[in-house]
């Protein structure tokens, strides 16, 4: 049997309200359990529309056509009006998605502050954030978020100082190859790293495949060998990729392959590999991402972000 990680980012209003029912029945349909990443601030994240100025960013919203998978309510959210706060709209849902046996974890407070300005926060900024989002979470479903998983896989060592505060399990700030342990410019950090390791449909489609073709090419990058952690947003699988992700589900399953939310994997690994963390840019995806180096490195060496 090979094992999937199986991580949802739920980053708007429109992805809880919708997507996260959608995405609950479908799982439960699988005897699937994942782990389910919420934003619960503010849903800003039509303030993104700036980026059309950026070529690459113009180029993305056409190649996976923004509009018709995401929804203008989206794209337009939190820009000429504040954006409603998501889980003050929406308790009811996270709370269900933890009654169904789901994992919950804390995606932000803020998604598209700290998408846009984490190179600038300072700790005391990033940990006032964490809070509001750890506070509200555990107020809804009556205990703390089991990990963090940083918006855009953007983080830096701040961050990661700030996170250390609280109790996480662990983190899943940055794309990978394996479960590892961070150390950068010589600081070990507190929390295991548990990395998405397989493209995103956004970085994929228009690009190395079609719609037709999307599924078979994903299924054929796992490998039991391997680490593979998958993320979804349940603003694309949820709603308009519902179909397409419900074809997944079933092909997978016909080639025993067992999807797990990252806790589970995060608790097999007992004692990580220590690597680097570094910014590195993906082909398909704006700006840059935190990435795991290649190969373990002592303290000392370990690049920055």
């Amino acid at each position: 049997m090979c094992r999937v990680g199986l991580r949802i980012d739920v980053d708007t209003l429109r992805g809880t309200r919708i997507g996260v029912p959608n995405l609950v029945a479908l799982l439960r349909r699988h005897h699937i359990r994942a782990t389910f990443f919420f934003s619960v601030g503010p849903d800003n994240m039509g303030r993104h529309l700036w980026r059309l100025v950026r070529p690459g960013f113009l180029v993305k919203m056409f190649r996976t056509r923004a509009a018709r998978l995401y929804g203008w309510d989206i794209l337009a959210r939190g820009t000429l009006w504040p954006g409603p706060e998501i889980a003050r709209r929406c308790p009811g849902i996270i709370r269900q998605t933890a009654q169904a046996g789901h994992e919950v974890g804390l995606h932000a407070w803020d998604h598209h502050r700290w998408q846009a300005r984490i190179g600038q926060m300072d700790q005391r900024a990033i940990r006032a954030e964490i809070e509001k989002g750890v506070d509200r979470l555990a107020r809804i479903t009556g205990s703390a978020p089991a990990g963090f998983a940083a918006p855009a896989w953007r983080v830096t060592p701040e961050a990661l100082a700030a996170l250390e505060r609280f109790p996480f399990s662990y983190q899943s700030d940055c794309r990978g190859h394996s479960i590892f342990r961070p150390v950068i410019g010589g600081r070990r950090y507190r929390h295991v790293q548990v990395p998405t390791t397989l493209p995103t449909y956004d970085e994929r489609i228009g690009r190395q495949c079609t719609a037709a073709t999307y599924n078979e090419s994903l299924l054929a990058m796992i490998g039991p060998h391997r680490l593979n952690v998958l993320t979804i947003h349940a603003e694309v699988e949820g709603i308009a990729g519902l179909a397409l992700f419900e074809d997944f589900l079933n092909r997978a399953g016909r080639r025993d392959i067992a999807f797990k939310p990252l806790g589970e994997l995060a608790s097999c690994e007992r004692e990580p590999a220590e690597y680097g963390i570094h910014p590195a840019a993906v082909p398909g995806r704006d700006g840059w991402l935190a990435c795991q180096a290649e190969t373990a490195k002592p303290a000392e060496s370990a690049r920055t972000i």
